[in-house]
């Protein structure tokens, strides 16, 4: 059975006791599964939000997380695995250590700010967060007022524009270490709510449902763009060629392993000089994300000295 990274705290079954002590409203929603062993309902976007407050509390000290109803609520543990995966990735061009002064960018980080807060947390990194929707940054602004020493390691930038990602947001004077992002899934709304309604199916939800309930929730532009996650990337990749200098290592999960060509033929159009795809694996669930950089072996090796 596949596992997480083996730097990530999220081993094994949840310890309950010490999440339900850490957050106590946590107690509501665990009960005996058909196994007998105290689980919460995944399906149900309430105890996944305090599940996670929980997990923040308890293992990484993060005060108060929350985020508002409807608004993307991620699985803590995959997304520490992108993070710890992220570190490899870093240290295997650092003679096998993982550099501390990193400054990253995390592409639409919701109301939830999970990459900024976790990578903070775990490695001391700085990051900048971005998001096109300003009512998503004012949550994080809160988080962040609730934790004063995480406070000066994440800033916010809100992208005004719908339609770019990285244009508007990396100045021309500072440079990136990494950047990482959770694209949208889908091309449209009901491409998503039929995602939603597969979900249910697979998890045998066999009485009939009025609507359907995402269990991680999501808003407009957490879960659908022009072109779906594919067209996203393709973006994604032609404005970073216009920024080639300014970052070692552009980064995106992508969920769709059919993605994958059509990602590497964009690669290969825009010149990149390396690409590396990392596979991650959570029990049956396969993710993964793709690294690139337009940096030669002479730029990287300077990079390194300059700022690692």
């Amino acid at each position: 059975m596949s596992t997480f990274h083996p730097r990530n705290r999220h081993q094994g079954h949840y310890d309950f006791p010490q999440l339900m002590q850490a957050e106590p409203a946590l107690a509501t929603f665990v009960h005996p599964n058909v196994q007998g062993i105290n689980s919460v309902d995944f399906t149900n976007p309430a105890a996944v939000r305090v599940l996670n407050r929980a997990l923040l509390q308890a293992q990484y000290g993060i005060n108060a997380w929350d985020i508002p109803t409807d608004y993307l609520c991620p699985a803590v543990p995959g997304r520490a695995d992108y993070l710890h995966y992220l570190a490899d990735l870093l240290a295997s061009a650092n003679t096998g250590k993982i550099p501390k002064n990193i400054i990253a960018l995390d592409i639409g980080t919701g109301a939830n700010c999970i990459y900024p807060l976790l990578g903070h947390s775990e490695y001391g990194w700085q990051f900048v967060a971005t998001d096109t929707n300003a009512a998503a940054l004012a949550n994080v602004k809160n988080i962040l007022d609730y934790n004063p020493a995480l406070a000066p390691h994440i800033s916010l930038r809100l992208q005004a524009d719908m339609h770019a990602i990285f244009e508007h947001i990396i100045h021309h004077d500072e440079w990136f270490d990494v950047t990482l992002c959770n694209p949208p899934f889908h091309a449209s709304l009901a491409e998503a709510n039929a995602g939603t309604q597969r979900k249910w199916r697979n998890l045998d939800k066999k009485r009939q449902q009025k609507s359907f309930t995402l269990n991680f929730g999501g808003l407009g532009a957490e879960l659908y763009c022009d072109g779906g996650e594919l067209g996203f990337i393709r973006r994604m990749i032609t404005e970073s060629a216009s920024l080639s200098t300014h970052c070692y290592w552009f980064t995106t999960l992508v969920s769709k392993s059919a993605n994958l060509i059509p990602i590497y033929a964009a690669l290969k159009h825009a010149g990149v000089q390396q690409h590396h795809t990392i596979n991650m694996a959570q029990g049956a669930k396969q993710s993964r994300f793709v690294a690139w950089t337009f940096l030669t072996p002479t730029q990287q090796a300077a990079w390194r000295k300059l700022r690692w």
